[in-house]
């Protein structure tokens, strides 16, 4: 598997991963094919996922700039592609609590805000763009793993409540169980905003909608050789050469570590796997997931789930820690032996499908939206640490917003900061499996 890491590319025309997203997503939408010859354009975007498609779309619909967006692969390759279909009222994966401990009440909202926005931004582009992406009803629950869990939701609602006052509520032992029949169910913060979709119908949505408003959509068109000067950027691809005055990188987990030595360092890619289930029987349904809400649990090293509209299980987590491991079968039986405990009934259960892919993690866990320094007209956004789905349509918004003059469209400091570099980077992995190590620890306590 491509590992950003230790890969100096991600390839080139390489297919989708096959997962359940590609065999029930359909045909993918026209595209303007790879880049061939030289073009001088405005802006380019490097990289064809949500926040490159949503840049593009909104560049274009809301500011009159049409862009160029330059995909190593396929649109949707990486996370845009393969997560696991949860739009919610997120991004990053930094407490409440220590949001406002560490930068303030007034900040921790404002924030919560954006994330609501992002939710919202993402609805009007489904709405807009009647998008058929599988969408179901909202609902998210935050499921305690134990007993001990309970108290720490509760303390959550009332922050929801008192702090944003947002309408978050718990949910008692017996009520979960009406959504989350099983083990380890002992309670659950609800939050009536999110759902779930088919995250690649999505994506394909949003790629559709940027090319009916001017943008161009290239993939199979990796940038090789980055050059800057006074002129602009000269961006080589195996087919040609875009020079651009502006650049969006929008790569996020999958930034090659050869892309540009100003970006180097300043995400770290997890791995994270879904498999998912044949499909149901009624029995198993009524004695596992009964409805389709978007759930996570409360460990260190959380699971996600929900039962899709065909009634199959998928079910994610953290995996393997480099790209040499990730095909180890360790991490399937891993996550199917997480499943059976939560869901004794599935035991045995056959799986049909099994993918991962990476998610971008910052040194302080939360996403960023900004300029460049040192180099002229180049912005980025990312690190949406897995929460992203709304959060990175959001972010391709803002980064439009900013190559069209608005410095800093929110009123989220750190939004606008580059992330720190991680400190003894030839370390980071040593590092990641030692963390696993403690957090698996903490949570078979």
């Amino acid at each position: 598997m491509y590992d950003p890491l230790v890969d100096s590319t991600p390839g080139r025309s390489q297919p989708h991963t096959p997962s359940y997203w590609v065999d029930t997503a359909g045909a993918a939408p026209p595209d303007d094919g790879p880049v061939q010859g030289n073009h001088e354009v405005d802006v380019a975007i490097i990289g064809g996922g949500y926040t490159g498609l949503s840049s593009a779309y909104h560049l274009a619909r809301e500011h009159g700039i049409k862009a160029v967006v330059l995909e190593a692969n396929q649109t949707a390759w990486g996370c845009s592609g393969r997560n696991g279909s949860f739009a919610r009222i997120s991004g990053g994966r930094v407490p409440l609590a220590t949001l406002v401990e560490k930068y303030g009440r007034d900040t921790a909202r404002a924030f919560f805000a954006e994330m609501q926005q992002a939710l919202q931004t993402t609805r009007d582009l489904i709405d807009i763009g009647e998008i058929d992406c599988d969408k179901q009803p909202d609902g998210v629950f935050k499921v305690a793993i134990k007993p001990e869990h309970v108290a720490g939701l509760k303390r959550e609602v009332e922050m929801y409540n008192g702090l944003l006052n947002y309408p978050a509520r718990f949910v008692d032992a017996a009520g979960v169980q009406q959504v989350h029949a099983g083990a380890e169910s002992y309670g659950a913060l609800n939050l009536p905003d999110g759902f779930c979709m088919h995250p690649l119908k999505l994506a394909w949505g949003i790629q559709r909608l940027a090319r009916e408003a001017g943008a161009k959509v290239h993939p199979g068109s990796p940038v090789t050789e980055w050059t800057s000067a006074a002129g602009g950027h000269r961006l080589v691809t195996p087919g040609g050469v875009v020079t651009a005055r502006r650049v969006i990188v929008a790569t996020n987990g999958y930034t090659s570590r050869k892309l540009n030595p100003v970006l180097t360092g300043r995400i770290l890619p997890v791995h994270s796997q879904i498999i998912v289930t044949r499909p149901l029987t009624a029995e198993e349904k009524v004695n596992s997931l009964p409805g389709g809400d978007c759930m996570f649990d409360t460990r260190n090293l959380l699971f996600y789930y929900r039962r899709l509209p065909d009634d199959r299980i998928l079910f994610g987590g953290r995996s393997a820690v480099n790209g040499r491991d990730a095909e180890n079968p360790v991490h399937r039986q891993r996550l199917l032996d997480a499943l059976c405990r939560k869901f004794p009934v599935l035991k045995g259960v056959q799986l049909d499908y099994n993918w991962g892919g990476w998610v971008a993690v910052t040194n302080n866990s939360l996403p960023h939206c900004y300029q460049v320094s040192g180099m002229q007209n180049v912005y980025t956004g990312g690190g949406y640490a897995g929460s992203g789905v709304s959060f990175s349509i959001q972010t391709g918004k803002r980064l439009a917003q900013m190559l069209a003059g608005d410095a800093r469209p929110t009123p989220v400091p750190f939004l606008h900061e580059a992330p720190k570099p991680f400190p003894l980077q030839s370390f980071l992995r040593v590092g990641q499996r030692m963390a696993y190590a403690w957090y698996r620890f903490k949570d078979a306590e």
